[in-house]
């Protein structure tokens, strides 16, 4: 990926959580989804779509399902397939929120950065051939708000104090990871993919903790690129929850770089938030127009002066809701190159319904969950198999793609 180039993804969602307990039921994408068994016709509607790249990730616990075990059979086959036969490019993600079972308490465990870092250094050493294109940690600020804030997800922490823990180990997780793959692989590249929003509120009482929470969309980035020290104005956040001063030299002397920001954005990561009679912030339903998405990229552009892509982004709507939000997303992706913002690609995730995250805490049936954000829409046939089927948005994607995006526009 460069500036002269622009690159059309899609995506499969892949959030793997296998973990269940009472009340929460495992969230394993590729299975709920069935991908595990229909991943050669998932990939040919990958081509059929009209884009060679694909956001797809490994699922962690069961390529190393033992501590000294490993099983990399169907991801070999998959990744064959995928760039051998399809010509598809991936963009590997390594990290979709879950952990391995064994590793006892998750990403808190002690021994959890250097464990995510050997995994990934495995799959380096296997794929390299295969893959140049590496996501350390899918949305760390999402990963810290469900395993550390909200313990919807292993390890279950709850409040600021699990959320500054789960960070600083994501984090740290993050730092060995790259550390890991640029030894095995030096010519990989990676694009760091985090979940964006603004916020704002009427309420002058609440100011201070929207600011907060805005800010905190870039804190792992901020962590693992060293940018984190006394003057930094999450610091006092931070240290509340036990972040120390070998923290911060510790971040700051194994700062890593990134080659590509990959932004994730969609209609509810913008708007106008109040208080809860929980005293939780809770945005507004009111609609977002997709050119909101340039009121966070302008500022991510201003703060890391890397290349951008677009990782993540759809809307849960009707079909007709879904095409004006991608026109409204690209119209303003060609507007921030022509603005000299190097947006480098553009991906509509997912490729097809995936299940929606209350499935975990639901008791109904998987059929009432499916949720239908992609260009295919998949549903039950008469023999329990989930099949995919194209709507009008398939076609409206290649329009997009056949029209040229604009040249970055040089500085003057």
């Amino acid at each position: 990926m460069n500036l002269n180039s622009f690159t059309w993804a899609t995506g499969i969602e892949d959030t793997f959580i296998p973990q269940a307990r009472p009340g929460l039921r495992a969230l394993e994408e590729y299975t709920l989804t069935q991908h595990y068994q229909l991943w050669q016709s998932d990939l040919e509607l990958v081509r059929e779509s009209g884009v060679r790249t694909l956001r797809w990730g490994i699922p962690w616990y069961r390529v190393q399902p033992e501590p000294d075990r490993w099983d990399w059979q169907w991801c070999d086959q998959v990744l064959e397939s995928m760039v051998a036969v399809k010509g598809i490019t991936p963009i590997l993600d390594l990290m979709h929120y879950g952990t391995p079972s064994w590793l006892d308490n998750g990403f808190i465990n002690a021994a959890y950065p250097q464990r995510v870092a050997e995994y990934a250094a495995a799959v380096a050493a296997r794929y390299r051939t295969l893959v140049r294109y590496y996501t350390p940690l899918n949305e760390p600020s999402v990963t810290a708000d469900f395993c550390g804030r909200r313990a919807e997800w292993p390890p279950y922490l709850c409040g600021d104090d699990g959320y500054v823990k789960v960070m600083l180990a994501v984090a740290r997780g993050i730092v060995l990871t790259v550390q890991a793959l640029r030894a095995a692989q030096p010519e990989m590249q990676t694009v760091q993919v985090e979940a964006l929003w603004q916020h704002w509120t009427r309420n002058p009482a609440l100011q201070p903790r929207v600011e907060q929470g805005n800010l905190q969309q870039y804190l792992c980035f901020d962590l693992v690129t060293g940018r984190v020290d006394a003057g930094y104005p999450l610091l006092g956040y931070l240290q509340a929850h036990g972040f120390t001063l070998a923290d911060m030299r510790w971040f700051q002397e194994q700062a890593v770089s990134f080659d590509i920001f990959g932004a994730n954005f969609f209609p509810w990561s913008y708007g106008e938030v109040v208080e809860s009679r929980s005293g939780m912030l809770r945005r507004l339903p009111v609609p977002t127009a997709g050119m909101a998405m340039a009121e966070v990229i302008r500022p991510t552009y201003a703060r890391y002066s890397l290349p951008i892509m677009v990782t993540e982004t759809s809307a849960n709507t009707a079909r007709s809701g879904r095409a004006l939000w991608m026109d409204e997303t690209v119209a303003t992706v060609r507007q921030l190159r022509m603005e000299g913002i190097p947006v480098v690609g553009y991906t509509w995730f997912p490729l097809f319904t995936m299940i929606d995250w209350a499935y975990r805490r639901g008791r109904r049936p998987l059929k009432d969950y499916l949720l239908h954000l992609g260009l295919y829409e998949s549903e039950f046939d008469s023999s329990g198999v989930l099949r995919r089927h194209p709507t009008e948005l398939v076609a409206h994607f290649q329009r997009h793609i056949a029209t040229p995006m604009p040249p970055v526009a040089q500085p003057e």
